[in-house]
């Protein structure tokens, strides 16, 4: 899911380029399988388990293929919650969904009985605390669900440890969700710019190679002579199917409800397409060399976006033919 930001129209006869914070994110699912579902599933319940390898190394986390062999790995064995910083980076200004949000330290940390290292992060309490060499234990998150934020941070190792219930509290974790985000700060290109303040006038502006003569939408450089393009050309909200794709699986964040059709529409003046959603026909009516045109929102909701333009739609027109677009699949 793209959760989208309108880009900031500044109406300056030389303007900078646009700029607008962005949020990228989605939750990725996944199955585990029998070595790292157990693993999980020791986490869970406040175990940590290793991988024995056939050369007798102990891999935390477990591997579930033998990297010398190549055999699946079946013997999986504890280990304890101590172990020992090989390498380590510090963090003074923790981002959103780290694991702590104060200033710590990320680590390698091979815990006592293993030969490898598990990458965490130690709660050290300043940078000055921070060492190779020094001795951490697991600080367990009070909620676990089988999953690696079960182990909440590594904390040094100080005094007697923590008396642990070792029951089982439940059925065994077969997978695990992650969300994943990226936030960060998008910045135009000066042709972007000119492209997307010309949407918020209700316009496409498309760029033209100098070399080759092609003329792009959105503005980029030339892919094929490796040139900025230069020259801005005009182009109609209508154009031409050349591809198109039926989405009928749902996914988290859809707007519509499936089936429905995406597909590329080469605008007329353009020599490259660009992906749209069709509404209108039927998703067996829709084919390649289908006409259609933008349908546009209202003017007083535009801004400096592409979302400027809600779908496309079939015209009256004739199909083309297909030797129109056939260098522009």
């Amino acid at each position: 899911m793209l959760e989208h930001v309108s880009l900031i129209l500044v109406d300056t006869a030389s303007a900078p380029p646009l700029a607008a914070p962005l949020d990228i994110g989605f939750d990725y699912t996944r199955s585990l399988g029998p070595v790292l579902g157990r693993f999980m599933t020791g986490l869970r319940d406040r175990r940590v388990l290793g991988a024995r390898t056939a050369d007798g190394r102990v891999h935390v986390p477990p591997l579930e293929y033998d990297p010398a062999t190549h055999a699946p790995v079946t013997e999986l064995v504890p280990v304890p919650h101590t172990g020992t910083v090989t390498s380590w980076t510090w963090t003074d200004r923790p981002l959103d969904g780290q694991p702590l949000d104060r200033p710590f330290g990320w680590a390698l940390v091979r815990l006592d009985g293993a030969d490898t290292a598990l990458l965490h992060a130690v709660d050290a309490g300043t940078r000055e605390s921070m060492r190779t060499g020094m001795r951490v234990r697991i600080r367990w998150a009070a909620q676990r669900s089988g999953h690696i934020r079960d182990i909440a941070c590594f904390e040094p190792d100080q005094g007697p440890p923590p008396t642990l219930d070792d029951t089982i509290s439940g059925d065994p974790v077969t997978g695990i969700t992650t969300p994943i985000r990226l936030s960060y700060t998008h910045t135009t290109s000066a042709e972007e710019s000119r492209y997307l303040r010309a949407l918020a006038e209700g316009r496409l502006l498309g760029q033209r190679c100098p070399a080759c003569r092609k003329v792009y939408v959105p503005p980029r450089v030339c892919p094929a002579d490796g040139v900025p393009t230069e020259e801005e050309v005009p182009v109609r909200d209508r154009g031409t199917i050349t591809t198109f794709c039926v989405v009928n699986v749902p996914f988290a964040g859809q707007r519509l409800d499936p089936p429905y059709v995406v597909a590329q529409v080469l605008l007329d003046g353009a020599d490259i397409p660009i992906p749209h959603l069709i509404l209108g026909p039927a998703t067996s009516e829709v084919r390649m060399g289908m006409r259609v045109a933008a349908v546009w929102r209202e003017p007083t909701t535009w801004s400096t976006t592409p979302e400027n333009i809600a779908h496309f739609r079939p015209t009256d027109e004739p199909d083309a033919p297909y030797e129109s677009y056939q260098e522009h699949l």
